[in-house]
Protein backbone atom coordinates (compact mmCIF):
# COMPACT_ATOMS: atom_id res chain seq x y z
CA UNK A 1 0.00 0.00 0.00
CA UNK A 2 2.27 2.48 0.89
CA UNK A 3 5.69 2.84 -1.25
CA UNK A 4 8.59 1.47 1.13
CA UNK A 5 11.17 4.93 0.47
CA UNK A 6 8.52 6.74 1.42
CA UNK A 7 8.30 5.30 4.80
CA UNK A 8 12.21 5.37 4.18
CA UNK A 9 12.26 9.07 3.95
CA UNK A 10 9.94 10.07 6.61
CA UNK A 11 11.80 7.70 9.29
CA UNK A 12 15.01 9.80 8.06
CA UNK A 13 13.13 13.52 8.95
CA UNK A 14 11.77 14.07 5.52
CA UNK A 15 8.77 16.08 6.82
CA UNK A 16 7.07 15.84 2.96
CA UNK A 17 7.29 12.03 3.52
CA UNK A 18 5.49 11.61 6.35
CA UNK A 19 2.72 14.56 5.12
CA UNK A 20 2.09 11.99 2.07
CA UNK A 21 2.08 8.76 4.23
CA UNK A 22 -0.62 10.51 6.52
CA UNK A 23 -2.49 12.26 3.75
CA UNK A 24 -3.35 8.93 2.25
CA UNK A 25 -4.58 7.88 5.96
CA UNK A 26 -6.43 10.54 7.33
CA UNK A 27 -9.84 9.39 6.33
CA UNK A 28 -9.39 6.08 7.86
CA UNK A 29 -8.22 7.15 11.09
CA UNK A 30 -10.88 9.89 11.39
CA UNK A 31 -13.65 7.02 11.04
CA UNK A 32 -12.43 4.67 13.07
CA UNK A 33 -11.47 7.30 15.77
CA UNK A 34 -15.61 8.40 14.86
CA UNK A 35 -16.63 4.85 15.42
CA UNK A 36 -15.03 5.10 19.01
CA UNK A 37 -16.32 8.84 20.01
CA UNK A 38 -19.23 9.13 18.11
CA UNK A 39 -18.40 13.05 18.07
CA UNK A 40 -16.59 15.13 14.85
CA UNK A 41 -14.06 17.07 17.25
CA UNK A 42 -12.91 14.54 19.39
CA UNK A 43 -12.20 12.69 16.54
CA UNK A 44 -10.03 15.27 15.07
CA UNK A 45 -8.77 15.82 18.57
CA UNK A 46 -7.74 11.91 18.70
CA UNK A 47 -6.28 11.91 14.78
CA UNK A 48 -3.83 15.29 15.77
CA UNK A 49 -2.93 13.18 18.76
CA UNK A 50 -2.25 10.67 16.46
CA UNK A 51 -0.53 12.06 14.10
CA UNK A 52 1.56 13.74 16.65
CA UNK A 53 2.77 10.49 17.85
CA UNK A 54 3.54 8.60 14.70
CA UNK A 55 5.61 11.62 13.70
CA UNK A 56 7.45 12.11 17.38
CA UNK A 57 8.16 7.96 17.17
CA UNK A 58 8.15 7.08 13.31
CA UNK A 59 11.91 6.39 13.90
CA UNK A 60 10.48 2.87 15.89
CA UNK A 61 8.64 1.57 13.34
CA UNK A 62 10.90 -1.63 12.83
CA UNK A 63 8.86 -2.63 9.14
CA UNK A 64 8.33 -0.20 6.78
CA UNK A 65 5.87 -2.49 5.08
CA UNK A 66 3.74 -2.18 8.48
CA UNK A 67 3.02 1.86 8.58
CA UNK A 68 -0.17 1.34 8.17
CA UNK A 69 -0.93 -0.81 10.85
CA UNK A 70 1.29 0.88 13.00
CA UNK A 71 -0.50 3.90 12.62
CA UNK A 72 -3.61 2.11 13.37
CA UNK A 73 -2.27 0.71 16.57
CA UNK A 74 -1.60 4.18 18.08
CA UNK A 75 -4.84 5.86 16.61
CA UNK A 76 -6.87 2.94 18.53
CA UNK A 77 -4.86 3.32 21.78
CA UNK A 78 -5.05 7.24 21.64
CA UNK A 79 -8.64 7.03 21.70
CA UNK A 80 -9.07 4.06 24.13
CA UNK A 81 -6.97 6.52 26.34
CA UNK A 82 -8.70 9.63 25.27
CA UNK A 83 -12.18 7.22 26.58
CA UNK A 84 -10.68 6.27 29.40
CA UNK A 85 -9.50 10.34 29.89
CA UNK A 86 -13.01 11.45 30.03
CA UNK A 87 -14.77 8.30 31.25
CA UNK A 88 -18.06 9.14 30.00
CA UNK A 89 -20.77 7.71 27.40
CA UNK A 90 -20.56 10.20 23.94
CA UNK A 91 -24.29 9.61 22.96
CA UNK A 92 -25.03 9.77 18.97
CA UNK A 93 -25.52 12.80 17.80
CA UNK A 94 -27.84 12.79 14.90
CA UNK A 95 -26.52 15.44 12.84
CA UNK A 96 -23.29 13.93 12.47
CA UNK A 97 -24.27 10.70 11.13
CA UNK A 98 -26.48 12.17 8.48
CA UNK A 99 -23.24 14.00 7.75
CA UNK A 100 -20.94 11.15 7.79
CA UNK A 101 -23.55 8.35 6.70
CA UNK A 102 -25.92 9.44 3.34
CA UNK A 103 -27.98 6.63 3.16
CA UNK A 104 -31.67 6.85 3.12
CA UNK A 105 -33.93 7.27 6.25
CA UNK A 106 -34.37 3.13 6.83
CA UNK A 107 -31.02 2.56 6.15
CA UNK A 108 -29.65 5.13 8.41
CA UNK A 109 -32.25 3.58 11.33
CA UNK A 110 -30.71 0.32 10.59
CA UNK A 111 -27.10 2.33 10.79
CA UNK A 112 -27.94 3.55 14.21
CA UNK A 113 -29.29 0.74 15.68
CA UNK A 114 -26.16 -0.63 14.44
CA UNK A 115 -23.94 1.91 15.88
CA UNK A 116 -25.71 2.00 19.10
CA UNK A 117 -25.62 -2.06 19.45
CA UNK A 118 -21.40 -1.44 18.81
CA UNK A 119 -21.29 1.39 21.56
CA UNK A 120 -22.70 -1.11 24.46
CA UNK A 121 -20.24 -3.78 23.23
CA UNK A 122 -17.23 -4.43 25.42
CA UNK A 123 -14.00 -2.39 23.78
CA UNK A 124 -12.21 -5.54 23.07
CA UNK A 125 -15.45 -6.65 21.22
CA UNK A 126 -15.59 -3.29 19.75
CA UNK A 127 -11.95 -3.38 18.14
CA UNK A 128 -12.22 -6.73 16.45
CA UNK A 129 -15.53 -5.59 14.66
CA UNK A 130 -14.12 -2.06 13.52
CA UNK A 131 -11.08 -3.74 12.66
CA UNK A 132 -12.99 -6.25 10.55
CA UNK A 133 -15.93 -4.93 9.12
CA UNK A 134 -15.27 -1.51 8.69
CA UNK A 135 -11.31 -1.80 7.93
CA UNK A 136 -11.70 -4.97 6.36
CA UNK A 137 -8.63 -6.69 8.05
CA UNK A 138 -8.05 -10.29 8.61
CA UNK A 139 -7.72 -12.20 11.27
CA UNK A 140 -4.10 -12.66 11.07
CA UNK A 141 -3.45 -8.59 10.36
CA UNK A 142 -6.17 -7.87 13.68
CA UNK A 143 -4.32 -10.13 15.84
CA UNK A 144 -0.86 -8.80 14.81
CA UNK A 145 -2.01 -5.34 15.25
CA UNK A 146 -3.76 -5.42 18.79
CA UNK A 147 -0.86 -8.30 19.69
CA UNK A 148 -2.98 -11.42 20.34
CA UNK A 149 -3.23 -15.05 19.41
CA UNK A 150 -5.45 -15.67 16.15
CA UNK A 151 -6.98 -17.91 18.04
CA UNK A 152 -8.82 -15.06 21.00
CA UNK A 153 -9.21 -12.75 17.81
CA UNK A 154 -11.63 -15.61 16.80
CA UNK A 155 -13.26 -15.67 19.78
CA UNK A 156 -13.37 -11.99 20.67
CA UNK A 157 -15.16 -11.79 17.25
CA UNK A 158 -17.54 -14.72 17.36
CA UNK A 159 -18.80 -13.14 20.58
CA UNK A 160 -19.18 -9.88 19.27
CA UNK A 161 -21.44 -10.96 16.42
CA UNK A 162 -23.32 -12.91 19.14
CA UNK A 163 -24.11 -9.74 20.96
CA UNK A 164 -24.88 -8.08 18.18
CA UNK A 165 -27.26 -10.64 17.09
CA UNK A 166 -29.05 -10.49 20.57
CA UNK A 167 -28.85 -6.61 20.69
CA UNK A 168 -30.57 -6.30 17.32
CA UNK A 169 -33.46 -8.81 17.76
CA UNK A 170 -33.60 -7.43 21.06
CA UNK A 171 -34.19 -3.64 18.88
CA UNK A 172 -36.50 -5.29 16.58
CA UNK A 173 -38.72 -6.86 19.08
CA UNK A 174 -39.27 -3.70 21.08
CA UNK A 175 -40.43 -2.02 18.02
Amino acid sequence: MFHFNTVKKAQKGDDSAFTKLIDKEKDKLYRIAFLYVKNESDSLDIVQETIYKAYISIGSLKNSSYFSTWLTRILINTALDFIKKNSKVIPIDQDSIERIQSADRIMLEDKMDLLKALERLPEKYKTVIILRFYQDLTIKQIAKLIECPEGTVKTNLHRAINELKGMLKEACINE
